[in-house]
């Protein structure tokens, strides 16, 4: 049994990520995005939605671009 006075070594709590139908991955942060070209997107937010559609101006971060997308694809039905 553990001494009362000795610091517990503390294992991380998984992050929790979340993956929206047709829209973002949504991750508990903070997070660092590593980028395929190795560029490091760093946020302190306690949730960030990362974009999958890549259509967002401030990619890796989902604007919502992807909204807009899916309108004029349901328009066109």
């Amino acid at each position: 049994m553990p001494n009362a006075d000795e610091p517990r070594s503390r294992e991380p709590a998984p992050r929790r990520v979340s993956v929206e139908q047709d829209g973002p991955v949504v991750v508990e942060g903070p997070v660092e995005v590593v980028a395929d070209d190795g560029t490091v997107a760093v946020s302190d937010r306690f949730a960030v939605a990362i974009c999958t559609c890549r259509r967002s101006a401030s990619y890796p971060w989902c604007d919502t671009s992807h909204r807009a997308h899916e309108r004029r694809r349901k328009d066109r039905t």
